[in-house]
């Protein structure tokens, strides 16, 4: 009955596939934990990078004939990057549910100067604690499920960034955290408690604490003009890197890279793969359409900046108020590639941009 399961088309996969796939996932997930969520995701850049450069290579080359099957073939990208080493799904959000867990289990832990919920700290590495690694493991189980049952059933949108949204919000209802929180403003959007340096008493994470009212995720990218200005920016750069290389990932790639400078303390880096991504997309959409590249590169910035709002929307509703962190580029990722899917599928776009519809 279990291989009659697992053989079922929601699954799609063989047991000792599914089984391969699982005890890896369950590694990747620990070694998100280990290393923590945020360098877990600098390392899906470098991964993702490199697959896209000998992708880049083999299509100028052609079939390199001396490279041993197996060799330069290999899907860096996808079976590595966003795969079950560094695959966000896994690497981290085994790292985010491990520092949720960590938020509720060890405050100690908590390093001088963070002045958020200890759960909400992406940057720190947990090592080799045995139980962070467990939760870290069964997250990144748990996310490469979910990828695979809704890929299986051909849900239209970014089944990555959905799991990853997905596993944060169940780590927020396994280790005790309010799903949204306590709303300090006048409406949920609202930062102005930040911006006036409220004060509120918090019991998310299991012990009283005096923290922001309201708490931005990224205290240097939340105004709206900014948002904005850097979602313009980076998406007609996403964009001109599809033009010019052909690769949808490699625009996130370098996004997600530009994250080392922000994990080692450089103020006002932006977090920009979400919208390196999507205006890559806005390129791709555009161009049979229209047929102009300096246009296309407009419906890029314009993507860019679409998604750089959604992050922003989506972090004031259900980043700000609570104690751990939930991925407002993935949830931007989701949300778009899910509208984006969804006109696709009612022939209203000429294509799904990355998406295998």
């Amino acid at each position: 009955m279990f291989q009659a399961l697992l053989q079922l088309p929601v699954i799609g996969l063989e047991v000792e596939q599914f089984l391969l796939l699982l005890i890896a996932a369950l590694a990747g997930g620990a070694f998100g934990a280990a290393i923590g969520a945020l360098p877990a995701f600098i390392f899906t850049g470098f991964v993702v990078f490199l697959g896209e450069g000998v992708a880049i290579l083999q299509r100028e080359l052609g079939t390199l004939e001396a490279v041993e099957t197996g060799g330069l073939a290999t899907d860096i990208t996808g079976v590595i990057g966003f795969g079950m080493v560094t695959g966000p799904h896994v690497a981290f959000a085994g790292g985010v549910a491990a520092t949720a867990y960590a938020g509720r289990k060890y405050p100690e832990m908590e390093p001088a100067g963070w002045d958020y919920h200890f759960g909400k700290n992406i940057l720190y590495a947990f090592g080799t604690k045995p139980d962070i690694l467990a939760v870290g493991a069964v997250f990144g189980a748990v996310g490469m499920l979910i990828t695979q049952v809704m890929n299986g059933v051909g849900f239209p949108t970014d089944n990555i960034a959905l799991s990853v949204v997905a596993t944060a919000f169940l780590a927020r209802l396994v280790f005790d955290y309010p799903i949204v929180g306590k709303v300090s403003g006048s409406n949920i959007l609202d930062m102005s408690p930040f911006e006036n340096g409220e004060k509120r008493i918090a019991t998310d994470g299991g012990t009283e604490t005096s923290r922001l009212a309201t708490e931005p995720w990224l205290p240097h990218q939340y105004k709206w003009s900014g948002v904005i200005a850097i979602g313009l920016v980076g998406g007609v750069l996403g964009g001109y890197i599809w033009l010019e290389t052909g690769s949808i990932f490699l625009g996130y790639a370098i996004s997600a890279i530009s994250l080392l400078f922000l994990n080692l303390g450089v103020e006002k880096i932006p977090v920009t793969h979400h919208i390196t991504l999507l205006g890559a997309v806005g390129a791709i959409l555009a161009m049979p359409v229209i047929g102009s590249e300096p246009v296309a590169l407009l419906a890029a910035g314009a993507f860019g900046a679409i998604s750089g709002l959604l992050a922003e929307v989506t972090q004031r509703m259900f980043y700000s108020h609570s104690g751990t962190h939930v991925d407002p580029p993935a949830m931007a990722i989701a949300i778009f590639m899910f509208a984006l899917g969804i006109l696709y599928l009612l022939g209203l776009l000429p294509n799904a941009g990355y998406l295998a519809l």
